[in-house]
């Protein structure tokens, strides 16, 4: 494991309101939103000292919850991009989040060309309250709701603040996440392909081959440049920051593989972006590349039998399972659309109509 020296980190004092210190963030922020590309900023780059850490907690308040965003800027000895690395938009996803836990601790500034923008857990509530994809104080996913609402819900003000102040601010941004617990999810990485901004999209496309995993997922754009994206990195990608997000980990377990493998893909993609030192491990995996996505939606609510797994190769029309009433009734049977691959399933018995049962991957 790479190990780093002590590193300097400032956080604000405690017993100062949220108050003060939201709007000390605020302004922080604010002044380098006044129309200054990322590059070429001053004060948001500048808050930490080179050398240093800087971690701060965002408030957010509704008329009846409150949360916070934790943000943590780790300022390099030398000028560099802005890269940014979200986890924990959905709090049950808990390999991302170990993973940048181990970065944040690793990371060495005087070896990093640049600011990484890390936000160790954006879904605090979820994580602490141990809920799938919703925040337990508004039962909203947050993941659904970008590019938020300033004076909405809870989960909508943080949509609001990522939006507003770390997006724009970046020049790379990485979502990272894994198979919440219901899911049973292939290790995958993935961008939107925004073909009317070439540079952007070849960015987005060779990070998501310099992080080595042998899947690849191009999903495509379609959406205008005015409606709301409800994907956090494809939010970003709409507001042409070039974007993509990792997916390892699956069932709401912490399997340190899916761990180790998102720890390495971001230390890559920080080296293709001459940004840290970094030498690899093992050989070069083959990539395989999907360019289409199938999805089955469940047509009732009951419980679903499936022996079909993660990364299995399916071909249309296959059986791939069967729901049954409460009672053991059997009551509709799955098969496959298309061939293809099992990106991801739900991988627990209680289904619900409408929801995903399969994403399959197709070239």
């Amino acid at each position: 494991m790479m190990k780093k020296k002590d590193m300097p980190v400032r956080r604000f004092p405690e017993g100062l309101h949220p108050y003060v210190i939201t709007h000390c963030t605020i302004l922080l922020f604010a002044l380098f939103l006044n129309g200054v590309s990322a590059q070429e900023n001053r004060s948001f780059i500048h808050g930490p000292e080179p050398g240093e850490r800087l971690d701060t907690l965002l408030r957010v308040y509704d008329s009846g919850n409150t949360a916070s965003l934790p943000v943590s800027v780790i300022r390099g000895k030398q000028k560099g991009p802005v890269f940014t690395v979200v986890a924990g938009i959905h709090g049950y996803e808990y390999p991302p989040i170990i993973a940048v836990q181990q970065l944040m601790a690793e990371i060495d500034p005087d070896r990093l060309s640049g600011t990484l923008v890390v936000i160790p857990i954006a879904n605090t509530p979820a994580f602490y309250g141990r809920s799938v994809f919703l925040n337990p104080q508004d039962s909203k996913n947050l993941n659904r709701v970008f590019p938020g609402d300033k004076a909405g819900s809870v989960t909508e003000q943080i949509a609001y603040r990522i939006s507003e102040e770390i997006i724009p601010v970046s020049d790379v941004f990485l979502d990272i996440h894994a198979g919440d617990a219901n899911e049973d999810l292939l290790p995958f990485v993935c961008y939107y392909d925004k073909r009317d901004a070439p540079q952007q999209n070849e960015l987005a496309r060779r990070l998501t081959a310099a992080a080595g995993f042998e899947y690849n997922v191009v999903y495509p754009y379609n959406i205008t440049p005015d409606e709301a994206a409800e994907y956090a990195f494809k939010h970003a990608t709409q507001q042409g920051v070039p974007s993509l997000s990792i997916e390892a980990g699956k069932l709401g377990t912490v399997q340190e593989e899916a761990v180790t493998m998102t720890r390495e893909a971001v230390y890559r993609m920080l080296h293709e972006m001459q940004m840290y030192p970094y030498s690899g491990t093992g050989e070069k995996t083959q990539q395989q590349w999907f360019g289409k996505q199938s999805y089955i939606k469940c047509p009732q609510q009951g419980i679903f039998y499936s022996k079909v797994k993660s990364g299995d190769r399916i071909a249309k029309g296959q059986y791939l399972g069967h729901i049954t009433d409460v009672f053991g009734n059997r009551r509709a049977d799955i098969t496959s659309p298309a061939d293809g691959i099992v990106l991801y399933k739900v991988g627990t018995p209680p289904v619900n109509a409408g929801e995903t049962l399969f994403c399959i991957g197709g070239k």
